[in-house]
């Protein structure tokens, strides 16, 4: 039996490049960099920059009675989400809503509320923390709330693997499409990363740039984390093309693997695995792959490991594929941050442009791939794929195809 075809209707974002999805995009093509100062209180933070967000709706729309249960992924969740169904045009009662659903990942939980209950209690001696702290704080919260300010009563879950959090979203997604238990599901990721106990945390892991963030390039010193949402409209494609849907591409393969070796560093063998399954998911050799949006996070470690993993997989092919990381310029957003990379793997398809990777500026030898350097390039890409390599030695890997 063949499988059913996915398809991508709709996106939506938020993050340190803009608003929504098109913002996101643009920013992206001009090489706009993220990076700025922290605009909290930072008290004893050795780091001082970040990428926040930026184009946070004056009116969120949210309902005042859901709010009060909200932490701040919830909230940008569902921004990314109702932009996401309205550019893939679906109103409430034009869609079946037992066969619509949500997967939402993160790599944390809702940081903002735990930090605000330790303030309460420690700070400011209350005796209680906030009645709706719980479901603030739970990792599940933005499938949830997204589930409930869209009215969607299929599946609808959480999922969670550090960094690889938004590209498992979309795999599950796909899982329940192919598996016949929704014809759509809306699927991403979300983070806020840029709150006091997890840029504590990040600081003392030592893999915190001073001032940008700098993939691939010799003088790179970490990653700089960000704040953000996206999310996808997946549709299966008969369901789309019954409804006369605009199509923005198809989701063609899907590829995950367990490292099952160290909890932080990566392994070659562990990512390569999951870039072959996509490979092998799809269908299609690796030299028809026209642009790789790597995980590339700017430290030592993980961008020479996937350099070796891309050569490993790609073999010759290695030497003509365009590579990039956009988290040179949204940062790192932890669970978001594949679902943003959705956006640019998305668009480099429909436009025929490579994103750049930005703040390149010293080559190294260790880093032997096309990076795209800085300036966006215009190419042919019919297939796009995305990396997420996380800690856990959890991997996933998504292609993507022009429609």
């Amino acid at each position: 039996m063949s499988q059913q075809r996915v398809v991508i209707t709709g996106m939506g974002g938020i993050c340190a490049l803009g608003g929504n999805s098109d913002d996101i995009w643009a920013s992206m093509k001009e090489g706009r960099d993220g990076c700025r100062p922290l605009e909290m209180d930072t008290r004893d933070l050795k780091i001082g920059v970040g990428c926040g967000l930026v184009g946070y709706p004056e009116d969120d729309g949210i309902d005042k009675r859901q709010s009060l249960t909200m932490s701040g992924i919830s909230r940008i969740s569902v921004i990314a989400a109702r932009q996401a169904m309205a550019q893939a045009g679906l109103a409430p009662g034009e869609f079946n809503p037992q066969r619509c659903g949500a997967v939402v990942g993160v790599g944390i939980f809702g940081t903002d509320a735990v930090d605000q209950s330790y303030v309460d209690i420690f700070v400011e001696k209350k005796k209680r923390a906030h009645i709706f702290t719980v479901p603030r704080v739970m990792p599940s919260g933005p499938s949830g709330h997204v589930s409930i300010a869209m009215g969607l009563q299929g599946p609808v879950f959480g999922v969670t693997s550090a960094c690889a959090s938004g590209n498992h979203a979309f795999i599950s997604a796909i899982d329940q499409i192919r598996l016949g238990r929704a014809d759509v599901m809306l699927a991403g990721g979300a983070e806020l990363a840029l709150v006091y106990g997890p840029l504590k945390a990040w600081e003392s892991l030592r893999v915190l740039a001073r001032s940008v963030c700098r993939p691939f390039s010799a003088d790179r010193d970490g990653l700089v984390l960000g704040d953000g949402a996206a999310i996808a409209v997946l549709e299966s494609y008969e369901h789309a093309k019954a409804r006369g849907a605009n199509i923005l591409a198809e989701i063609i393969g899907s590829g995950m693997s367990g490292d099952a070796s160290d909890i932080v560093n990566p392994t070659v063998e562990g990512p390569a695995a999951a870039m072959r399954n996509c490979l092998s998911d799809a269908g299609i050799s690796a030299d028809q792959v026209d642009y790789i949006n790597a995980h590339g996070t700017a430290t030592q470690t993980n961008d020479q490991t996937e350099t070796k993993v891309i050569r490993e997989v790609f073999g010759a092919a290695a030497d003509t594929v365009s590579v990039s990381s956009t988290k040179s310029m949204h940062g790192h957003c932890l669970g978001a941050s594949s679902a943003i990379e959705l956006i640019a793997c998305v668009n480099a398809v429909r436009e025929n442009v490579i994103p750049p990777t930005i703040n390149y500026t010293t080559p190294d030898p260790q880093c032997d791939l096309d990076v795209t350097p800085n300036v966006a390039r215009e190419k042919t890409v019919d297939i796009a794929i995305s990396n997420a390599f996380a800690f856990g030695g959890t991997n996933a890997v998504i292609a993507v195809r022009k429609v």
